[in-house]
């Protein structure tokens, strides 16, 4: 078997998915290894260990192909090939589940709106790159304000029946906003609440101007967070769906477009 990389190196972290990939006439894939890692500031140093740090656990020397994605994907000088994180989260999701249609990936610093056909060809995608409300670095940054280890984040906003209202979708103000509130004496747990429907508010408008087919799907870090996950099934009034490990999804789809490479 045939071993092949998908590296996707985002704002916030680096995710290297390795499949071993049989060509024989009934072609099987396998996952060998997994691995996400804090980017830090040096993306192209950890692009290297990750893919050093595989090659190890595995016990190889190279990989068949490699492709890569995400923001840091011209970096990893590993890479056959980079491919955008469009293409690899689409890839990525219909492989886990054909049945899904709608792909809502939020990532650190970005989030993007996804609508394939029952053949997980692209149809139509939007983004948001120009904010960063409404991602995950909008959520670590108000965990940090509200001081909530961001792990218990989106449990917390479960907990209240009132969210409160969050003017301010810029990440600066809003931190100020938040400080504000609680100044004033405002319940925390209606803030955090108030925090995720906001976030929310801004994904269920982009996914507005590609349109909802079931199945929907959340994939990225965020999408491990359940107060985003429910104020989100509310707003669009349809049941999402998280696969496992869904900040690996990119990663997995560079992978597997690594493997129509072999011979």
């Amino acid at each position: 078997m045939d071993l092949v990389a998908g590296i996707d190196i985002g704002s916030l972290t680096a995710k290297i998915v390795v499949l071993a990939v049989s060509n024989k006439i009934n072609t099987s894939i396998q996952q060998k290894y997994s691995f996400i890692r804090r980017v830090g500031y040096n993306p192209t140093g950890i692009a290297e260990s990750l893919v050093n740090d595989a090659k190890d656990a595995i016990g190889t020397e190279n990989f068949a192909y490699t492709i890569s994605t995400g923001y840091g994907r011209k970096l990893v000088k590993a890479a056959n090939e980079n491919i955008t994180e469009i293409t690899c989260h689409a890839t990525g999701a219909f492989f886990v589940n054909p049945n899904i249609r709608t792909i809502i990936d939020i990532g650190g610093q970005d989030s993007k709106v996804i609508q394939i056909n029952e053949d997980g060809q692209i149809q139509d995608f939007e983004m948001n790159d120009k904010c960063s409300a409404g991602t995950g670095r909008f959520l670590e940054v108000m965990a940090n304000a509200l001081e909530v280890e961001l792990s218990e984040f989106g449990n917390q906003a479960l907990i209240s029946t009132n969210p409160a209202s969050i003017s301010s979708t810029c990440t600066v103000f809003a931190e100020s906003e938040v400080i504000s509130r609680l100044n004033q004496g405002a319940n925390r747990l209606d803030i955090i609440a108030g925090i995720h429907k906001t976030i929310a508010n801004k994904i269920a408008a982009l996914t507005a101007r590609v349109g909802i087919i079931p199945l929907i799907a959340l994939t990225g870090g965020v999408a491990l967070n359940p107060g985003v996950k429910k104020m989100l099934e509310h707003q669009m009034n349809a049941p999402i769906e998280v696969p496992p490990n869904p900040q690996m999804i990119g990663a997995l789809g560079a992978a597997l477009l690594a493997s129509k490479h072999l011979k």
